[in-house]
């Protein structure tokens, strides 16, 4: 048994060709489809992110117990079940959800883990006195307020300061480590490589190259965080942060690419299984 699974956080089904989409080309994505079996009638149990990942990890519905939060001592996780089968089961993740206070449990049931720094709220790089009024002046207030408590975005601004090229960002390093994790493993049997990518989760920060095609008529301060509930936005406000989602989409297409060129390059079609899915979708005004 050898299995890669892919999770994209907030993949909306509606952007992908495959599922009908329009907006962009997601060639990637359809160029599994092609290849195997594509799911019509998927449907998330518990929302969002944690409790999403509690359901893919006992097989039980979270919400029933409680709201978002750990994977309990008591939980019986999938990783656990596949030890104690003979499985070695590896995480890569940049999703600091497994990590941060109130959701952890989930990342030590695996043989190994990796954890890959720098996404939203991550609090990753240290600055004692940050540029306050700059980073004010440079993004929109939905993204960054002034605020400074520890549940503003700060950590995301300053994170983003540190990620100017496309190798930097955290997506790019999962897949590298991915493509690592192959190269020693796609000999070896009895592996589940579990390859998590925060993105396209907000903030819908992506390469410059995949804006390409997507102006939009906002002049404003940087857009690429939307807020939960009713919103008032203005036209270009909603078609901006529209655009920076599907940038993120393509960016989560092409790297996903590489993966099935690997599978291509080796052959692990004959003997590896491939499933890529998501926690939930995302609404935008629909």
């Amino acid at each position: 048994m050898r299995l890669v699974y892919v999770l994209f956080d907030s993949l909306n089904r509606h952007a992908l060709q495959c599922y009908g989409g329009t907006a962009v080309a997601t060639p990637a994505f359809d160029r599994l489809a092609e290849r195997g079996v594509t799911f019509d009638n998927h449907y998330v149990g518990s929302l969002p992110c944690m409790p999403a990942r509690r359901d893919l990890h006992t097989g039980r519905l979270n919400f029933l117990h409680r709201p978002w939060g750990p994977l309990e001592p008591f939980d019986n996780s999938f990783p656990e079940v596949l030890r104690a089968h003979g499985v070695y089961s590896h995480l890569i993740t940049d999703h600091y959800h497994y990590f941060e206070d109130g959701g952890v449990g989930f990342h030590g049931r695996y043989s190994s883990f990796e954890f890959i720094r720098g996404q939203e709220k991550d609090k990753w790089k240290g600055l004692a006195a940050p540029p306050l009024e700059r980073l004010r002046g440079q993004y929109h207030p939905l993204v960054f307020d002034g605020r400074t408590d520890p549940n503003s975005n700060l950590p995301y601004v300053i994170s983003r300061e540190h990620i100017t090229a496309e190798e930097q960002f955290p997506i790019v390093q999962c897949f590298r480590s991915a493509l690592e994790f192959l190269d020693a493993n796609r000999t070896a049997d009895h592996w589940v490589l579990h390859l998590e990518c925060f993105d396209p989760h907000e903030p819908f920060f992506a390469a410059e190259r995949f804006r390409d095609g997507l102006e939009t008529g906002y002049q404003g301060p940087v857009l690429d965080w939307l807020p939960y509930g009713r919103a008032d936005l203005s036209r270009p406000e909603a078609e901006e942060l529209r655009a920076n989602y599907l940038a993120l989409v393509r960016m989560c297409d092409d790297y996903l690419g590489r993966i099935l060129d690997y599978f291509d390059e080796h052959d692990l079609w004959r003997d590896t299984a491939l499933m890529v899915s998501t926690d939930h979708g995302l609404l935008f005004g629909e």
